[in-house]
């Protein structure tokens, strides 16, 4: 959507607007035959404005989702609906949080019971953890029981101990 083509959109609504507050001032102080033909003049001044949107807005290229179109038609409000969403992606932020926690907890788990099993593979499995880490926590204890990659992997992939 080009900037100048939405500005003349919106100076079309702005008009239209305009020319509706100015009918219903009309209506409101309507004195009969004398303010009849300003009445017209006005409608018709909104006609024009109504046909200018409808023009100047198959310029633009929005595309608005069918279920928000749907919300507003049953006479829902918008910001209901946008919390809503809101929420909902949380929800699903949360739960993939939580899948891949489980998985790298699980990972560290299965990557010291392998170092015990196979003290031979250690420096491999460390890698392949180091390389999975990126960013993250690493705990992995030394074959002595003490924790040896305990803190964070830079994104170099050289973790970090605590001491």
């Amino acid at each position: 959507m080009a900037p100048a083509a939405q500005d003349i959109v919106d100076d079309s609504l702005k008009d239209v607007i305009q020319d509706l507050y100015e009918i219903q001032s009309s209506i409101h102080g309507y004195l009969g035959p004398e303010t009849h033909q300003e009445l017209i003049r006005k409608i018709h001044d909104l006609t024009g404005s109504l046909q200018s949107l409808t023009i100047t807005s198959q310029n633009l290229n929005i595309q608005i989702p069918p279920e928000i179109v749907e919300y507003l038609e049953e006479g829902r409000n918008p910001d209901i609906y946008t919390r809503e969403f809101v929420e909902l992606v949380q929800k699903g932020n949360q739960y993939l949080k939580g899948k891949s926690e489980a998985f790298g907890s699980f990972r560290d788990i299965l990557a010291e019971d392998i170092i015990k099993a196979w003290p031979e593979m250690e420096k491999n499995v460390r890698g392949i953890v180091r390389g999975q880490s990126r960013n993250a926590d690493v705990k992995m204890e030394n074959g002595d029981g003490n924790r040896g990659l305990e803190g964070k992997v830079r994104s170099n992939g050289i973790a970090e101990e605590k001491k």
